[in-house]
């Protein structure tokens, strides 16, 4: 399931404003993928639950599929912001990302599965190896290599979370490197 996106309107909300100025302290600070995306998690985490975090436009859902708004894009490609929502029973490809990133619930919940991939020298395969179920103020923040993962909506309502990606998501379309179609755990 690929998501609809719609394109960053320019509006953003005060509280996302102050975000992206926090965002953008700590991406200057050019330290490694792992710790960026550490430090963006403790910026991004206080700021869920709150009302005013998104325009009502970035919280429009899709009938059809998981929808992705992008709010912001740094004019020098360091970063992205981009809220996604999900409807009850919605959910990614099996994939992984271009670069660190950032996600955080907030509203509903998001059921993630984190994989592994094994190569034998011949063939590959994804082994599962977590499972989590991430409530509202939830916060997860990785880095390639070793994020592939699945993203669902397993709850009964709507989920909004938003999800800050060190790459320009406007240019590239997308913050998916690959997916995979490998059958996990060696099933098909």
């Amino acid at each position: 399931m690929t998501p609809s996106a719609t394109v960053g309107s320019g509006r953003l909300t005060e509280r996302m404003t102050a975000l992206v100025g926090e965002v953008r302290a700590v991406v200057d600070r050019g330290l490694p993928p792992e710790l960026t995306a550490y430090l963006v998690g403790e910026r991004l985490a206080p700021r869920l639950r709150e009302s005013d975090l998104l325009t009502e436009d970035q919280r429009e859902g899709d009938p059809d599929r998981y929808r992705q708004h992008l709010v912001h894009a740094e004019p020098d490609g360091g970063f992205s912001v981009v809220a996604l929502v999900w409807l009850p029973g919605q959910h990614t490809p099996i994939h992984d990302h271009v670069a660190w990133c950032v996600a955080g619930v907030h509203e509903g919940q998001e059921s993630e599965t984190r994989y592994r991939l094994v190569s034998d020298g011949r063939t590959a395969h994804l082994v599962e190896t977590e499972h989590v179920v991430a409530p509202a103020g939830s916060v997860a923040a990785f880095a390639p290599p070793g994020d592939i993962h699945v993203v669902r909506n397993t709850g009964t309502t709507i989920a909004h979370s938003i999800h800050i990606y060190g790459a320009d998501i406007s240019r590239l379309g997308t913050s998916v490197r690959r997916t995979y179609r490998l059958p996990a755990d060696g099933r098909k």
